[in-house]
């Protein structure tokens, strides 16, 4: 009969497994895991889903809510005119793009302020000539350390702050218990970076225009519809299947009126005059196979794309996004979401191959055409984050104010402890909804659904480790490596396997499998629990050293035009100072008492 505790070791382990992989999705992963354990009897069946009614998943949904409530009342978009006074030096403005996306994540979702504050480092970097590669990671690992210095900043806090209240019989952390450990680890890193960090990262080719990073105006050719040729009266989808080249049609001229974007049904006419994307090889077999004719005309460009209502901008892949291991022609982007794709890139690069039938991943940034109305909805249903061309939503300053309010009501409810966390931020989101911060629509589109999954999933796993003696194995074998060493020793030992855990799984679920690790550490030595477990949230938050530990990271990726080795030639001394900074804190603020 084999122990229960080895079961475990095996389903997690196959589980890091698939996790690393990367292959599936880690909320299936992680639910696979809680069903086979359910299976063989480890977690009881009336337990199993108990986990997705678990504070920890409330309260990160509700933040998720409160997040996009803080992004739609125009909060950023004012602090961004604030930082559009600041014009005369430009390693200035890059230091104030970093310290505030680290504040604006102590309180909003992390991710989410970093997709605030993208597009505006973008813009700066084009607009004075630099590669956007030396600001974007700063601000990912800025959107990282800002979360460490509250409860709400990151789900790992949250997890370890009611993981307290459930497993030793005291107050969860408080909403500021995290902030004199985490505002000291954040101060120190943020100083790192802006002062010497940045200078590590590798400078990668910039990307100053869609146009440069695109070559767009090198593959923009006039051709005309001759009489009597065949194509005459057919429509725009039969016409771009013709061939498989990469022949995008992108634009029409019919009596000296230019047409930007077209419909898949559109019918072209004798003497039409097409623009098309293609390089020289496919628009030859285009033009023999059709018949149609190069057009006398002068040099077109990316202008020839755009008019009034149709618009040419980059985007973004995001993590979870629907395009994730789709093709432009699988998912029938023209016809169904009436957009173009007219590039994409890949790590600071331009995929020669066809657009089309590209497999995306995330932090491939898409060049896409389509109407200026339309298209913004399109790619948050589908899951992109555009570069630039934002419209700021200034908002009305009462309407800001009342945002603000509702806000810091739910964070003093919650501080002065007469309400839970997730009691409290779930009134105050259901708030902004009744006060229209957040339509019907955002409410459940701001929800991060796979981080949902994957926490009710895990909950249940982390407690078969604790309840099947596999958690106090692992911490009686820590506290055997550490032997009589004092304690900070033994914490640093915590901290960094749980950095290198984060830096290859979701950094709620290196939160979860050692939560209990460390808890029973403390038991071991008969220390205080409270400053293992604060070296668990500390940890979890610090996945500095590759592009899979943290959406973050991955969202910058590919706008960055960083490769995978690139991420640790800053994190790696960045990871180093938050250990020997984290550890002196913990034991200052949270004794071992020992």
């Amino acid at each position: 009969m084999i122990a229960d505790h080895i079961v475990v070791f095996f389903s997690l382990a196959a589980a890091l497994a698939f996790f690393v992989w990367g292959r599936w999705r880690y909320d299936l992963v992680a639910l696979l895991a809680l069903l086979f354990l359910t299976t063989v009897g480890i977690v009881p069946g009336d337990e199993a889903f108990y986990g997705f009614g678990h504070p920890a998943v409330i309260t990160v949904a509700a933040v998720l809510i409160l997040s996009r409530a803080l992004m739609n009342s125009g909060l950023v978009d004012f602090i961004v005119r604030l930082m559009g006074k600041i014009n005369s030096r430009q390693y200035l403005q890059f230091v104030v793009l970093v310290a505030a996306v680290t504040i604006c994540s102590a309180f909003m979702n992390n991710i989410g302020a970093l997709a605030l504050f993208m597009p505006i480092g973008i813009r700066m970097s084009r607009k004075n000539n630099f590669s956007s590669s030396m600001v974007l990671m700063p601000l990912a690992f800025g959107s990282l350390l800002g979360g460490l210095m509250t409860q709400i900043g990151t789900p790992p806090n949250i997890i370890i702050s009611l993981f307290r209240e459930e497993t030793i019989t005291a107050k969860p952390f408080g909403m500021f218990d995290f902030t004199p450990v985490g505002l000291g680890v954040a101060l120190v890193g943020i100083i790192f970076i802006v002062s010497f960090g940045w200078r590590l990262i590798p400078t990668r080719k910039g990307q100053p225009s869609p146009e440069d990073l695109f070559e767009i105006d090198n593959y923009l050719t006039e051709v005309y519809v001759p009489k009597g040729t065949k194509y005459a009266g057919k429509r725009l989808f039969e016409l771009g299947c013709a061939t498989d080249g990469d022949v995008i049609v992108v634009g029409l001229v019919r009596n000296k009126k230019k047409l930007p974007f077209l419909s898949p049904y559109r019918v072209f006419e004798e003497e039409d005059h097409i623009i098309i994307k293609a390089n020289a090889e496919d628009l030859k077999e285009f033009l023999d196979v059709t018949g149609l004719k190069l057009a006398e005309s002068d040099k077109l460009s990316s202008d020839d794309l755009r008019s009034e209502d149709i618009t040419v901008t980059e985007a973004v892949v995001t993590n979870n996004s629907a395009l994730e291991g789709q093709t432009a022609r699988s998912l029938n982007l023209r016809s169904i979401y009436g957009i173009n794709l007219l590039g994409i890139s890949r790590e600071g690069a331009r995929l020669q191959s066809r657009p089309d039938r590209i497999r995306f991943r995330p932090g491939d940034v898409l060049l896409l055409q389509g109407r200026s109305d339309a298209l913004k909805e399109v790619m948050s249903t589908l899951g992109c984050l555009p570069l630039l061309q934002r419209g700021l939503n200034l908002g009305k300053p009462p309407r800001l104010v009342l945002c603000l309010a509702v806000f810091f009501t739910a964070l003093g409810i919650t501080a002065a402890g007469v309400l839970p966390i997730q009691v409290a931020f779930s009134l105050a989101a259901a708030l902004m909804v009744l006060l229209g911060f957040v339509t019907f629509r955002e409410l459940y589109e701001s929800i991060d659904w796979p981080v949902i999954v994957l926490l009710g999933a895990m909950i249940p796993v982390s407690n078969a480790l604790e309840t099947t003696g596999g958690a106090s194995l692992i911490g009686d074998a820590l506290y055997n490596f550490a032997g009589e060493h004092a304690s900070w020793f033994t914490l640093g030992l915590i901290m960094v396997l749980t950095i290198l855990l984060s830096n290859v799984v979701n950094n709620a679920a290196a939160a979860l499998l050692m939560a209990p690790v460390a808890l029973n550490v403390a038991s071991g030595v008969g220390a205080s629990a409270d400053p293992f477990l604060m070296t668990v949230a500390v940890g979890a938050s610090c996945a500095f050293l590759t592009p899979i530990g943290h959406q973050s990271n991955t969202l910058v990726m590919g706008p960055g035009g960083y490769h995978f080795s690139d991420y640790w030639r800053m994190g790696l001394p960045l990871t180093i100072l938050i250990v020997l900074v984290a550890i002196p804190l913990i034991v200052l603020f949270w004794p071992t008492g020992l």
